[in-house]
């Protein structure tokens, strides 16, 4: 029988997939025993709140190399976004900016939204399919090609990139 392999971001599912269900005593303990049979040293003792900053990357187009692999929880922790429209658009950067090449996109949907919201620990909203079509009222957003697909716009951007996070809401 051949394995598969999976992506970063299968991976990080099936992880938190397996762990939901778990008391938080029991999510460290198995995540625990899982780093020590895997030979690593997980941070899992380490307060939330010190976690470092990762400098964002420069503009896309720019010379400079994209040098930082940063995850999508993290990018919420340094972000903090205050609603779902401002996580919305934390994933759409996250996806076209700083994931992996192999998860890359430059447009983002309802179903991404869901990944995402769980990877990074995002209370998931009633209406989610609801986020984006109101993001792109708020003007986060455009319209692109494929159903329920939509494109992070300069507006969405800039507020990522340079104004979070923020002391006021959406």
């Amino acid at each position: 029988m051949t394995e598969k392999k999976l992506t970063l971001g299968q991976a990080i599912d099936q992880i938190i997939s397996a762990l939901d269900s778990l008391e938080p005593g029991a999510r460290k303990t198995a995540l625990e025993a899982a780093s020590s049979h895997l030979g690593i040293n997980a941070l899992v003792n380490a307060p939330q709140h010190t976690m470092p900053q990762v400098p964002i990357p420069p503009l896309q187009g720019t010379s400079a190399p994209n040098p930082l692999t940063i995850d999508i929880r993290t990018l919420k922790e340094q972000k903090q976004p205050k609603s779902a429209r401002q996580m919305a658009c934390v994933v759409a950067y996250y996806l076209r900016e700083l994931a992996p090449e192999s998860e890359r996109s430059e447009t983002v949907n309802a179903q991404d939204l869901t990944k995402y919201f769980k990877q990074a620990g995002f209370k998931l909203p009633k209406t989610i399919g609801q986020i984006l079509p109101d993001a792109k009222v708020a003007g986060y957003f455009e319209t692109a090609s494929g159903k329920g697909a939509y494109a992070l716009n300069a507006v969405g951007y800039n507020l990522v990139a340079h104004n979070l996070p923020s002391n006021k809401g959406d």
